[in-house]
């Protein structure tokens, strides 16, 4: 990020954040639609879930620094 003033950095972030949270909305819904076919043992349900749990860690970190 050298050359960055201040406001582009911030830019940057919640840019970053918007996308965490609409990647965390969508991988949701995918999720849904796998468990109502039945295949939450298939291993795209599975990857889903781990790329769930990360997106909510990054999620609740950027939220817990105001972003």
């Amino acid at each position: 990020m050298d050359g960055m003033d201040d406001a582009a950095r911030l830019a940057a972030y919640d840019e970053f954040a918007a996308g965490v949270r609409d990647e965390l909305e969508a991988t949701k819904a995918r999720m849904g639609e796998l468990a109502a076919a039945g295949r939450v043992k298939s291993a795209t349900y599975r990857q889903l879930f781990a790329a769930r749990v990360t997106l909510r860690e990054i999620d609740a970190r950027l939220r817990e620094r105001g972003l």
